[in-house]
């Protein structure tokens, strides 16, 4: 069964870090693409950050560019988020997500598989 595990999430002030991590199991981890989603009450679904298993450059979105740092443990199978200098805004539920493929210079929105989520809340 193919599954992913959030874990890392928890209630920091403003300014501080946080790291997620996203453990995979039940499939290769060869060629998938993993993004990382983030949903705060009321809002929109935001993908945040993706990187491949393959290698390539990560892709981060505007709103956490520059604070957050997407990286793969392929000998754990684990994909971590870090996010630094974090702000209430932030504050949301995290999720990770995979697909199958190889993609270069792009990461699509559609993801097929996804984990339970992980909570990150900011105060101000």
């Amino acid at each position: 069964e193919v599954q992913l595990v959030e874990s890392g999430g928890g209630l920091v002030h403003t300014g501080e870090s946080l790291k997620l991590s996203c453990a995979a199991s039940g499939f290769s981890f060869d060629d998938y693409l993993i993004a990382w989603f983030r949903q705060a009450p009321g809002k929109e679904r935001e993908k945040v950050a993706c990187i491949g298993t393959y290698g390539g450059r990560p892709r981060y979105a505007a709103s956490v560019k520059g604070r957050a740092t997407v990286s793969i443990d392929n000998a754990k199978d684990t994909v971590y988020l870090e996010m630094n200098n974090l702000r209430p805004e932030d504050t949301a539920v995290y999720f990770c997500a995979i697909r199958g493929g190889i993609y270069i210079g792009t990461c699509p929105d559609e993801f097929p598989t996804w984990g339970q989520g992980t909570q990150v809340t900011v105060s101000s």
